[in-house]
C-alpha cells in the first residue's frame, strides 16, 4: 500500500471488511479516472485469489475467452472454454472449492457493468454465483467495480431482483482534497506552490488521472495549454468521455450539467426543467440523483431548510473549466492560458472556483475555526428581499450558539477591505440576522488566500481562514 496517496479512510474500511469473519460482496464506485482499480489493486498488492476485468466495447464471446484466460492463469487445473456465463462461475466455483489454503479468498472483478452487455446473461449468473455459493461461506471477498455508475446503482446496489440487500459493502471513491493533491503532486516530483497548487486543483478537480498528466518540467500554465488548447490534447477530449463511461445515455446529463454551467450559483428543480427542456418526473429525478452520486453536483440546502428552496449547483471543477474556456475554443498556440490571466473572464471563473473549492473543504474550514468537534449545519442563505440582494453561500450553522457567516476571496495578495466591501458584509450580516430572526451569535470569517490586511475595517470580521488551512489533511 505503499503507493496510495491518501485515502485514509477508504483503506480502513476495507481493512475492516476484510476482517469481518464472513463473506463480503464490496463495491467500489466513483467517477471515471478516480483512482477504483488503482486502490483495489494497492491495497491487495495485486495478489489476487482470481482477477478479471470486463473489456469495453467488448461482444460476449469476447468476454468469456478473458474470463477463461483469467481463470486458467490462476488455476492449475486447464478449464476449457465455455459459451455461457452459468458455467463460466461454475468453474471459478470448482477452482476456488480446489483451494486448499485457509484465509481469505480474494476475488476483484473490474469494469462489470463492460461485462452485461445485451442478453448476454451475466448479471442472472453473477447473481447466482454469489447468492448460492459465495454467500454461504465464510471466505470470500469478492469486490466489484465500475465506472458506469448508473449501472452499478441500478443493477447491483439498488438491484430488486437476485441481489436485493445483498451488497454487503458500499466505498464510493471521492477526488483527492487539496492535501491529496499536493501529495500526489510532491510524490511525482511536480514542484508547486499551494496558490499553484490551488489553480490546477480548480481547473482539474482532484483527479490523479489528470493530474499524473502534469509534466513536471513544464509551468503550470504550458501545461494547461497542452492539456486543454491543443489539438488532440488529452483533457480537450476527455469531456465526453467522462459522460458517455458513466451514463448510458449521457444526452440528458450532459444537458443539466451545461444548463448549471450558466447558473453558477445553483439552480432550483423547476428551473433546471425550464432551461434544460427535460419533463419534470421520475427520470429527471434519477439523472439529478446520479450526476450527485457521481459528485457533478451537490444539493445545497437554504438556512430555512425549505425543500422548495433547495439548489442543485455544478461542483466539477474539471467540467466547469472545460464549459467556460475549453468547449467553444478552436486548438491554438502555445500560451493561451497565460495570456487570460488578467482577463475578466478569468477573474470571474477564478473567483467562483475559489468558492466552490471552499465549499468542498469545509471540514478543513472548520478545523481551522477549531470547531471540527461541534456539531454544526452546512447550508447557503439568499435574501427575499429583491432591492436587497444579499446572498451568503457558506454558512456554518453551529450547536455552540454562533453562525458562521463565510464570505470567500481569492486573490494573488493580501486581501485589503474597503470602505464598501465592509458595508456589503456588515450589510449581509445585519440583513441575515433581521430575516432569519436567528437568536444566535452571528460571526463574519472571510477566506482567503494570502489572508486580510490589518486596516481599519479588519476588526469587523470575527476570523479569518487562510490558503494554507485548506491544506489540513
Amino acid at each position: 500500500m505503499k503507493n496510495i496517496i491518501g485515502r485514509i479512510s477508504e483503506i480502513k474500511r476495507l481493512s475492516e471488511y476484510m476482517n469481518s469473519g464472513k463473506s463480503e460482496l464490496v463495491v467500489v464506485y466513483g467517477r471515471r479516472r478516480v483512482g477504483k482499480t488503482f486502490l483495489v489493486r494497492e491495497f491487495f498488492d495485486n495478489k489476487f485469489t482470481f482477477y478479471f476485468s470486463g473489456a469495453e466495447n467488448a461482444t460476449k464471446d469476447v468476454q468469456l475467452f478473458n474470463f477463461n484466460a483469467a481463470i486458467n492463469k490462476y488455476s492449475s487445473i486447464d478449464y476449457p472454454l465455455v459459451d455461457n456465463w452459468q458455467n463460466a462461475f461454475l468453474q471459478l466455483e470448482k477452482y476456488l472449492d480446489g483451494i486448499k489454503s485457509v484465509g481469505r479468498k480474494v476475488i476483484f472483478i473490474d469494469e462489470l457493468p463492460w461485462i452485461d452487455n445485451a442478453k448476454s446473461g451475466f448479471l442472472s449468473a453473477f447473481e447466482y454465483f454469489w447468492n448460492t455459493y459465495a454467500s454461504a461461506r465464510k471466505d470470500i471477498f469478492l469486490v466489484v467495480c465500475g465506472s458506469a455508475t448508473s449501472w452499478i446503482m441500478n443493477k447491483i446496489i439498488k438491484n430488486r431482483g437476485g441481489l436485493h440487500n445483498r451488497v454487503t459493502r458500499q466505498l464510493f471513491l471521492e477526488p483527492f482534497t487539496l492535501s491529496e493533491t499536493e501529495q500526489f503532486l510532491n510524490s511525482k516530483k511536480n514542484v508547486m506552490n499551494r496558490f499553484q497548487i490551488t489553480e490546477c486543483y480548480m481547473i482539474m478537480g482532484g483527479i490523479p488521472y489528470y493530474l499524473e498528466q502534469l509534466e513536471r518540467s513544464l509551468s503550470l500554465s504550458q501545461n494547461i495549454d497542452n492539456l486543454f488548447f491543443t489539438k488532440n490534447a488529452i483533457l480537450r477530449n476527455e469531456y465526453s468521455k467522462l459522460y458517455s463511461s458513466l451514463f448510458k445515455k449521457p444526452e440528458k446529463y450532459i444537458k443539466i450539467v451545461e444548463v448549471l454551467s450558466q447558473k453558477r450559483k445553483g439552480l432550483t428543480r423547476n428551473e433546471i426543467v425550464k432551461f434544460s427542456h427535460i419533463p419534470d418526473g421520475g427520470g429527471l429525478t434519477a439523472i439529478l440523483e446520479e450526476l450527485e452520486l457521481c459528485g457533478f453536483l451537490s444539493i445545497n440546502s437554504y438556512f430555512d431548510n425549505h425543500k422548495k428552496n433547495k439548489l442543485y449547483q455544478l461542483v466539477d471543477f474539471y467540467s466547469l473549466f472545460y464549459l467556460n474556456f475549453v468547449k467553444n475554443h478552436k486548438a491554438s498556440h502555445s500560451g493561451y492560458w497565460s495570456s487570460l490571466i488578467d482577463n475578466t473572464a478569468h477573474k470571474a471563473w477564478s473567483g467562483y472556483s475559489f468558492e466552490l473549492l471552499c465549499q468542498t473543504h469545509v471540514l478543513q474550514i472548520k478545523k481551522s475555526l477549531s470547531i471540527a468537534g461541534v456539531l454544526s449545519y452546512i447550508s447557503g442563505w439568499r435574501s427575499k428581499m429583491a432591492e436587497n440582494g444579499a446572498q451568503i453561500d457558506l454558512i456554518i450553522d453551529r450547536n455552540d450558539n454562533i453562525i458562521n457567516l463565510c464570505e470567500m476571496k481569492y486573490a494573488n495578495k493580501e486581501f485589503v477591505i474597503t470602505k464598501n466591501q465592509d458595508a456589503n458584509l456588515r450589510n449581509k450580516r445585519t440583513a441575515f440576522i433581521e430575516e432569519t430572526m436567528t437568536r444566535k451569535t452571528v460571526h463574519i470569517t472571510l477566506v482567503t488566500t494570502y489572508g486580510v490586511k490589518r486596516n481599519e475595517y479588519w476588526n469587523n470580521i470575527q476570523s479569518e481562514v487562510i490558503l494554507d488551512d485548506l491544506f489540513i489533511p
